[in-house]
């Protein structure tokens, strides 16, 4: 008989691992809550309609994609079928596929229920989506995406906001962060000032690997990128920029001077880092100029997070986006969002051993059964102490003791109620704590008690 497997790049979670994930989400969530952001739901599938076109020629070929149901070749005449792996073959045998991410679903929804919306909206959206990618270590075929997005509004203020929300979960969870910022539009001036509009995407691919290799390297690179010399020569005090925020931003006054754009840029930043330190963030925030996640979609603020304990890639990322309804033939809405790397966090916090230690268990009490009419006698008790916010089970069959016990090591069950004939006939219960050994007789009052606190 085949063994049964679950698909590439797809994971089964234990109860401990569904914990901490529910931790993850719930800190999360709250701290959406907290700033006024409002939870929506998609459907896992959407039409491909919807998906295709929007994610570039590689991200439409790593979308999953649903056979249609009942008899699907119908429509298909033998040369389609001879014609194997066609778009058009693909089109007439599939009409949905998963969703691949949260915005294009998110955008979808805005020009939908645009007449149901008050604008701006914020949302928060966490689901899974589905990519058919190659599985490697930390890439998964299924992964949750934990969404925040405020579209319909250009101002900064909301960039400042996603910034302390940022700031706000990490410090709950204990996780040192650094959160960079950069700017489209200061990217684009550079590119501009030194005649090179064009090759903006060269580079910052270019700039991105100053903190692995020379300046030297990186100018032969451009070089190798057909980037004229002089334009090289032009960029070189952008490349050794250095100082403080404050002496980066004023030095890029000065070198994007005749670029409307980029000052533009310059401008957004300063609103942003002033506004920024009227609070308190416990978490550093600087300038990054290498930082070109997104660029083909953002438009100005760019935001990344790294975790300063742990060598892993970004566990949190975002921007400004002005155009996300258009494909969808809703023009200039404007927005600004976040994206919460959920498997990542996860990996931090074990290495960095920072998950709650109470976290894990899920039943605060189990009561030790001795037959039947000990159980007659608790069942009403239990009762009580669940509408006292007591989490409490009973074993299910009378059991050898010593069973029953390592029941409750096993599920990190931290009481154990023992009630045999003579607490009944007392009219107490006997509480064992299993971290220390300790016992004593006590009433249900007193153990509600006791296990909160």
């Amino acid at each position: 008989m085949q063994k049964p497997s679950i698909p590439k790049g797809t994971r089964d979670f234990s109860p401990e691992e569904t914990a901490k994930r529910n931790y993850i989400f719930d800190t999360i969530k709250e701290v959406y809550r907290l700033y006024g952001f409002r939870q929506i739901e998609t459907p896992a599938m959407e039409n491909l309609s919807t998906l295709m076109g929007k994610y570039g020629e590689e991200g439409d070929k790593l979308l999953f994609k649903i056979l249609n149901s009942g008899h699907f070749l119908g429509d298909m005449s033998v040369e389609d079928v001879h014609e194997g792996n066609s778009a058009k073959t693909a089109n007439k045998i599939s009409e949905k596929g998963l969703r691949y991410d949260l915005t294009v679903p998110f955008a979808r929804y805005v020009v939908m229920h645009r007449n149901d919306i008050t604008f701006p909206f914020k949302r928060y959206q966490i689901q899974p989506v589905w990519r058919a990618d190659r599985p490697q270590k930390g890439r998964y075929r299924e992964f949750f995406q934990c969404d925040a997005d405020i579209v319909g509004s250009d101002s900064l203020l909301n960039e400042v906001e996603l910034i302390q929300i940022i700031d706000r979960v990490f410090s709950q969870f204990g996780i040192r962060v650094s959160v960079k910022l950069n700017n489209r539009k200061i990217l684009s001036g550079i590119a501009e000032i030194i005649g090179e509009a064009d090759k903006i995407t060269d580079i910052t691919v270019a700039i991105d690997k100053l903190d692995k290799i020379e300046t030297e390297k990186v100018n032969e690179e451009l070089a190798s990128k057909g980037i004229s010399q002089k334009a090289i020569e032009k960029l070189q005090p952008i490349l050794l920029l250095s100082g403080t925020t404050r002496e980066k931003l004023a030095k890029l006054k000065e070198v994007l001077a005749s670029s409307t754009i980029g000052l533009k840029g310059v401008e957004e930043l300063e609103y942003i880092f002033d506004k920024a330190d009227l609070l308190s963030l416990e978490n550093e925030l600087t300038l990054d100029l290498t930082l070109a996640r997104g660029l083909n979609y953002y438009t100005g603020a760019i935001i990344e997070v790294k975790a300063l304990d742990v060598e892993i890639g970004s566990i949190t990322g975002g921007g400004r986006y002005d155009n996300l309804t258009g494909i969808f033939g809703l023009p200039g809405v404007s927005g600004v969002g976040i994206s919460f790397g959920a498997d990542r966090i996860y990996d931090v916090l074990n290495q960095l051993n920072l998950f709650p230690k109470d976290f894990v268990h899920t039943t605060d009490l189990l009561f030790v059964n001795f037959g039947e009419t000990e159980a007659a006698y608790l069942l009403p008790l239990m009762q009580q102490l669940r509408s006292g916010g007591i989490r409490c089970e009973l074993y299910p069959d009378a059991a050898k003791m010593k069973k029953q016990m390592s029941y409750a090591d096993s599920n990190h069950i931290p009481f154990v109620a023992i009630v045999g004939e003579n607490e009944i006939k007392e009219g107490k219960i006997t509480l064992k704590n299993m971290e220390t050994g300790e016992q004593k007789a006590v009433t249900l009052q007193e153990i509600i008690n006791e296990i909160n606190n």
